[in-house]
């Protein structure tokens, strides 16, 4: 049973953290919506659901569910391929009812069967995806007119010079200016000097400062100044059931569209992924160290996803940052989570029109900052020190998020980590030992406690490389299961090639596994050797090694 503790309980300090959450999660719904090329309202309509919704039937105390920034690539790439929203909003419902039949299923754990190496590229080709499409609207290019410039000049020797020259005659200085401004203060938000100020959440200073720094140019009538292609742009209300209005309905139609269906079931495989990992990190920063029903958590993230997409909402996770946040601010109950949900609410249907005051530079500064810290060069380095075998998924991952898309970045990666775990289950499965007696060479392979078929070539290659007029055991005391056609060429071995080159084989222990008779006892084995000096060998090295020193052997 999850712990529970009474929603009003705590109601202070779950109203200053509600608060705190409410102030990190308005920018992130709104940039989230703008770095998706989705309406800025469907940010904020995810991020009520995700607060009051899930925030109700979710068994987390602590976690905050909204728009995720690891779900902007899968987004951006949909809208842009069917090219209306209200389609898109079908895969949405598609992928909230995959997650809540999947918590039916109980299947929480399907997140253990993802490499960490292919989760970490994932989000870092995420990141790195985040910030590349960010950088126009921090420099003030105004993306419709790039489209423009490929109807402005043909394809002919200067193309590409007169496509920068027309791509910098779009930029605003002052979007430069206000994006800069809002990096530094994102970066120094993080020092220990600025530690203080910390509870004041850093993406809100960035914002005020960027509306700051637009209106101060504005009243002195720069022409810097931002006009309104460069600041957020939410539908402005003047009563209810006009605010009611700007929920979009989904067209039913996209449910024809195999693409539809194909994204849903993206979205939903990365959205629980996310969301699983989120929950299993919030649980461990969580100070009262309560539980979190992963099943639980996947219905619930069920409903809202199907909630958002009827209500023209973006995909929603599980997010860290936003829960990081309000535990930082001393959340206790969930009651924190639907309050931030409340003013998410409140905020979009009263007063939309400061919202508007908001540039698009200050949002695409705190994505970019986002982006930094899903692909920060200390996971790349933490991984390189993992080995190849970590290093190798991670970067292919990360770089085919960036260059094809999210689906296929996490393909590739799965396909490199199979590789890899199909390549280790290949070495050797035994350890090997070699001892010299004046009776000749006496060599031990002690199996491993798995034996497959994977391993049948590596071991017929030892066998071949057997030294002649050797003694050797092979021992399966430790060994639970060995591969039929593994064994039948040991048995083989043993019967046929061992006696041909003066091999004496003795096989001990396989009764464990098979029901074959031990030939003779090692202890009876050691004991007929007279001993001379021992050089006991044993190599859990590359299998390379191993048989060079039986290539050593036989040339002795």
């Amino acid at each position: 049973m999850e712990p529970k503790t009474p929603l009003f309980k705590y109601f202070k300090k779950d109203f200053f953290s509600g608060l705190i959450v409410f102030l990190v999660a308005l920018p992130l719904c709104l940039g989230i919506a703008q770095a998706s090329h989705a309406p800025l309202f469907a940010g904020i309509v995810s991020g009520i659901i995700g607060g009051i919704v899930v925030g109700v039937l979710s068994g987390s105390q602590v976690s905050v569910s909204g728009p995720a920034a690891g779900l902007t690539a899968i987004v951006l790439a949909a809208i842009t391929k069917l090219n209306a929203f209200d389609i898109f909003l079908c895969s949405v419902i598609i992928a909230g009812a995959i997650q809540l039949a999947l918590g039916f299923l109980k299947a929480g754990s399907i997140a253990n069967f993802i490499p960490s190496s292919v989760i970490e590229g994932m989000l870092a080709g995420i990141g790195l995806t985040i910030i590349i499409k960010q950088i126009p609207d921090a420099v003030g290019f105004v993306k419709h007119n790039a489209a423009d410039l490929d109807e402005m000049v043909d394809a002919d020797d200067g193309f590409l010079m007169k496509t920068i020259s027309n791509a910098l005659n779009h930029t605003e200085i002052a979007a430069i200016i206000i994006a800069a401004i809002g990096l530094v203060v994102l970066i120094l938000w993080q020092t220990k000097a600025l530690k203080k100020l910390q509870m004041i959440p850093a993406g809100l200073i960035v914002v005020l400062l960027g509306i700051f720094i637009n209106l101060l140019l504005t009243s002195n009538q720069s022409p810097m100044a931002l006009d309104a292609t460069h600041l957020v742009s939410l539908p402005v209300a003047h009563n209810f059931s006009e605010f009611m209005g700007h929920f979009m309905l989904p067209n039913l139609e996209g449910f024809k569209n195999p693409l539809v269906w194909e994204t849903g079931v993206v979205i939903a495989i990365v959205a629980s992924i996310e969301t699983l990992l989120c929950i299993e990190a919030t649980d461990k920063l969580d100070p009262h160290k309560r539980y979190t029903s992963t099943n639980r958590e996947l219905k619930a993230q069920g409903i809202g996803n199907i909630l958002s997409g009827f209500m023209g909402g973006l995909p929603m996770t599980s997010v860290i940052v936003r829960s990081s946040a309000n535990i930082n601010a001393g959340a206790r109950s969930k009651l924190s989570a639907i309050l931030h949900g409340v003013l998410l609410l409140v905020c979009a249907a009263s007063i939309p029109f400061l919202l508007n005051m908001i540039p698009k530079a200050s949002l695409a500064a705190i994505l970019i900052f986002t982006g930094y810290k899903l692909c920060k060069p200390s996971m790349f380095v933490h991984m390189w020190k993992g080995g190849w075998t970590q290093f190798i998924p991670f970067v292919l991952t990360a770089g085919a998020v960036v260059s094809l898309d999210l689906l296929k970045g996490v393909g590739l990666g799965l396909l490199i980590s199979i590789f890899y775990i199909l390549r280790q289950n290949m070495r050797i499965p035994y350890y090997f030992q070699r001892s010299s007696f004046t009776q000749g060479d006496l060599i031990k392979l002690t199996l491993a406690q798995e034996v497959s078929f994977l391993n049948k070539a590596s071991i017929k290659e030892t066998l071949d490389h057997l030294p002649n007029n050797s003694n050797v055991i092979i021992d399966a005391g430790q060994t639970q299961y060995i591969d039929f056609d593994v064994l039948d060429l040991i048995k083989e071995f043993s019967k046929t090639k061992a006696p041909e080159r003066n091999i004496k084989m003795s096989l001990i222990d396989f009764k464990n596994v098979y029901d074959v008779p031990d030939t003779v006892s090692e202890t009876e084995i050691v004991s007929g050797f007279v001993h001379m000096n021992e050089v006991p060998k044993r190599s859990s090295g590359s299998y390379r090694k191993l048989i060079k020193q039986l290539r050593g052997a036989i040339a002795q």
